[in-house]
């Protein structure tokens, strides 16, 4: 009888110890398949810029502030035709601005009521569809100082108008590129990709072809011809 017994019971555990293991699969393939691998994908192109920008002043210091204009009316019109023969017709004159210096007395440390001189800047701003033009230029026209004229040079600037289709293009190829990182963590789990539950785009960083620096915040490097694009996608896939 109590072999009987002894029997009944190890064959009620076995059916308990069944259903246990089964439920505990099934709960964990449950488990599983709700889960989701996140995963940060990019992707990058080289671009080259097609306008350009360069700013600079002429600067001209003079007794009075009469004086200093006269001077500028003489000096701007040989600017100019320097840009024209050099194939720059996009010129935009701007208001010039100036102020009076006063001269300084070196006993009490000082500046006196003495005008010493006046200051007179006149900007100058040109753009073109030439990128390359617009860098020589803005290595060439100091050579204007061996016509006395005085130009403070600003750092040229160039863009990229296809900027915002290409951003586009590469949002998905980012997308593509975190689904392959994702394949390939999965692999050794036996596990495949399964639908995207979430994306998150990415700040963009335009830098210089051979630059690695990011920022949180981006980067939008204006300073050369040719740049790189990169765009960043965090994605969630749900596993299956």
């Amino acid at each position: 009888m109590f072999a009987k017994l002894e029997k009944y019971q190890l064959t009620l555990l076995a059916i308990i110890l069944a259903f246990g293991v089964f439920f505990a699969t099934k709960y964990a393939a449950n488990s599983l398949s709700r889960d989701g691998i996140t995963v940060t994908g990019s992707a990058y192109e080289i671009v080259k810029s097609d306008s350009g920008k360069l700013s600079f002043d002429i600067s001209i210091q003079a007794k009075t502030k009469a004086e200093a204009y006269k001077i500028m009316k003489t000096q701007l019109p040989v600017v100019e035709k320097y840009l024209k023969e050099n194939d720059i017709n996009n010129i935009n004159i701007k208001t010039y601005n100036g102020y009076y210096t006063y001269k300084y007395n070196n006993v009490t440390h000082n500046y006196t009521n003495e005008i010493d001189y006046y200051k007179l800047l006149q900007p100058v701003e040109i753009t073109s569809d030439n990128v390359e033009k617009i860098k020589e230029i803005s290595l060439d026209i100091q050579s204007l100082l061996d016509k006395g004229i005085d130009i403070n040079v600003n750092q040229a600037s160039y863009f990229y108008s296809k900027l915002p289709d290409l951003k586009i293009e590469l949002l998905g190829e980012a997308t593509t590129d975190a689904k392959d990182r994702a394949a390939a963590m999965l692999k050794a789990t036996h596990n495949k990709v399964g639908k995207i539950q979430s994306v998150k785009m990415g700040v963009f960083q335009i830098t210089d072809v051979d630059s690695t620096n990011v920022s949180d915040m981006g980067i939008n490097d204006t300073s050369t011809i040719e740049k790189k694009v990169t765009a960043v996608a965090n994605v969630v896939f749900k596993i299956k």
